[in-house]
């Protein structure tokens, strides 16, 4: 999502706004703290269309063709409102919700995640061969005859060099609706991620995405655990926080979608829907939230504030 200018106010910005929606054209206006509007646009291949609007729209802002789509997109939204409240239920289109965040292609370093996660699921049986799991848990379990689980807390095989344990639990998926809500949040954010910043900053992603929050649940909770949530979580925070400083990052996520993972967050964490990795949640969603901070520059911006204003005291 990129700005394509600034307008005076909030009158003609949401009258430019609701022009370009009719056209198709999928955008935010948001106040600037100067006071102006500032008109963003979601999709790249829209941009130059939208800012050759902007320009005829500043030429004359209140030709009958602005006035007239901005009260059509009116009328649509009552519409729309109205038949919401009225509906007892409502179906979701996944590939509409999931499309809304930028899913378009993933690139290669999601694409490879997709594939070892499904191959692991189909190898063990989504999650029900545990010979199979025994390697890729962060540290070995056990069972003893009454059935309790065990385990060594000093994560032995770690230390002996099986590193990959710290991060592939991530791979394990226990159940088909596991793996493949799990799978559609990696594709839109992973590959959104990939195609604005490249692999390697994904892959260092992935790594700091997985082996913290493993390392939070298995200390909290035990090693039995796995799934891909926590990094989506930590992606989650990043594409939410980096979006919101940083427009110019092209990184966004809607407003129900950021509904749709906060309630989800807080539903795991009540245990109605059993046994879930809620500090692989947390964590990541937390790790992520603090790398989309920093890598917004809003932190370098806000010391350099403080110095000017030591400097002028």
């Amino acid at each position: 999502m990129r700005q394509i200018g600034q307008l005076e106010n909030e009158t003609l910005a949401r009258r430019f706004g609701g022009f370009l929606t009719s056209r198709g054209i999928t955008n935010e206006v948001e106040a600037e703290p100067d006071g102006r509007w500032a008109v963003w646009v979601h999709r790249e291949d829209q941009l130059q269309p939208a800012r050759e609007e902007l320009d005829r729209f500043l030429a004359n802002p209140d030709a009958e063709p602005y006035r007239a789509s901005f009260d059509e997109v009116l009328d649509r939204e009552r519409r729309r409102e109205r038949e919401a409240a009225g509906a007892r239920h409502q179906v979701v289109d996944v590939r509409t919700r999931w499309g809304a965040m930028g899913g378009r292609r993933p690139g290669p370093l999601t694409i490879a995640l997709i594939g070892f996660c499904i191959l692991v699921a189909a190898g063990s049986h989504l999650g029900e061969k545990n010979d199979i799991l025994q390697n890729l848990y962060i540290t070995a379990v056990q069972e003893t005859p009454d059935g309790y689980l065990t385990w060594d807390p000093g994560l032995p095989e770690v230390r002996q060099g099986q590193v990959w344990r710290l991060v592939t639990p991530i791979l394990i998926h226990y159940g088909l609706m596991h793996l493949v809500f799990n799978l559609l949040w990696l594709a839109d954010l992973g590959g959104m991620i990939e195609r604005r910043e490249g692999p390697v900053r994904l892959g260092l992603m992935i790594l700091a995405m997985g082996v913290l929050p493993n390392l939070a649940q298995f200390w909290i909770a035990g090693p039995a655990f796995g799934g891909m949530s926590g990094v989506v979580y930590g992606l989650f925070g990043y594409v939410m926080v980096r979006g919101k400083l940083d427009r110019e990052s092209g990184l966004f996520v809607t407003r129900q979608n950021i509904i749709i993972m906060m309630v989800w967050l807080v539903l795991c964490f009540t245990g109605f829907l059993g046994p879930i990795a809620n500090w692989a949640h947390a964590v990541g969603l937390g790790v992520g939230a603090v790398w989309g901070y920093i890598s917004s520059g809003h932190l370098v911006r806000v010391l350099a504030r403080v110095r000017s204003r030591r400097g002028g005291e």
